[in-house]
């Protein structure tokens, strides 16, 4: 695994949908359906990224972290303002802060394997500790849903 770049994230206003979840019980496949169904009625978004992201119960441990902890997860994009939000959709001001910014390449089934050395190798080894802020992935250009050449960025809150 490659070390992360680390990044200093200024705030980002988001609208999407959200849904609570656990791995054990996990919806995303349900939740990104209903959004992409529509993505179109949001008309002022900043780039074409979709933001996949995890908000924790506070205080979140890795340590502690099971099939069966409950989170909430977010569809999202990026968006200038919040003047326009679709009916039904919600909003999100995701706080600024240090992220580790890790690239994943390879389908869902290989996510696993990578963030097992973000909580289990690189985080304990590193001088950072994780922070209570939400997690996200950025689903770019590169990313191609369950394509095994897909790429995307894992966003991981640090202090």
């Amino acid at each position: 695994m490659v070390k992360p770049r680390i990044e200093t994230l200024t705030e980002k206003k988001l609208v999407g949908l959200r849904m609570r979840m656990t791995l054990a019980e996990n919806k995303t496949s349900e939740l990104w359906r209903s959004f992409m169904q529509r993505r179109k009625e949001i008309t002022n978004n900043l780039n074409h990224e979709k933001i996949s992201m995890q908000v924790y119960d506070p205080p979140f441990d890795v340590a502690d972290f099971n099939l069966n902890t409950p989170f909430e997860k977010w569809a999202t994009v990026e968006v200038a303002d919040f003047n326009h939000v679709p009916n039904g959709m919600e909003t999100f001001v995701l706080p600024g802060g240090l992220y580790a910014v890790f690239v994943h390449k390879g389908g869902p089934g290989t996510g696993p394997k990578t963030f097992q050395y973000i909580f289990g190798a690189w985080l304990p080894n590193s001088r950072y500790t994780l922070d209570d802020r939400p997690h996200f992935e950025v689903l770019g250009e590169k990313y191609k849903n369950d394509d095994p050449d897909s790429e995307e960025e894992i966003w991981t809150p640090i202090k």
